[in-house]
């Protein structure tokens, strides 16, 4: 590859890093053509950008971002495929879904290498149940806004039921 085309791989990293928060590190050596396949088109169905990358190009291209993203080195090695998202578990219960009809004592494909997800690192495959737990943004608001409802739900559900006189609004707060 020449210099020039070297360096606008790397700016193409870089963009992309830049534009998804939450990126997965993955090996997919292993795969078939049919399974590669599969796996691309799920991809896309999840709106996750699966892109194959030499690991000093896209070192490059993590430098250019800024920050330090040393822990991901150590993941930098043998085939690299980099699934970015916006949604930060997404790429993770992809793979776990993925993987599921593995036989025993096989690895499966795609294997987790490392994640950067919601500016934290996890590198190594036996992260990949805690990155399938990891709630997205919007999922934890709208768990907050079903805990600020709920005591509000249960006092108007109370007035309800107890004909709504201000004897039954008394006894009803007594109760709570």
């Amino acid at each position: 590859m020449k210099k020039e085309d070297k360096g606008i791989v790397i700016s193409q990293l870089t963009e992309t890093v830049k534009e998804y928060p939450n990126f997965y590190l993955t090996d997919i050596e292993a795969l078939d053509a049919e399974k590669t396949s599969k796996l691309r088109r799920e991809c896309f169905k999840q709106e996750i950008k699966l892109v194959v990358v030499k690991n000093n190009l896209l070192k490059k291209a993590l430098e250019n971002v800024g920050g330090d993203f040393s822990p991901l080195q150590v993941a930098l090695k043998g085939n690299t495929a980099v699934m970015f998202s916006q949604t930060a578990n997404a790429p993770a219960r992809l793979i776990k879904e993925f993987t599921k009809g593995a036989k025993k004592g096989e690895i499966a494909k795609p294997e987790l290498k490392a994640a950067y997800v919601q500016e934290s690192f996890y590198v190594g495959a036996e992260n990949l149940e805690a990155l399938v737990n990891i709630k997205s943004k919007n999922e934890l608001i709208g768990d907050v806004i079903a805990l600020l409802q709920s005591p509000a739900k249960n006092v108007i559900s109370a007035l309800q039921s107890s004909g709504q006189t201000i004897h039954g609004l008394l006894k009803t707060l007594e109760e709570r």
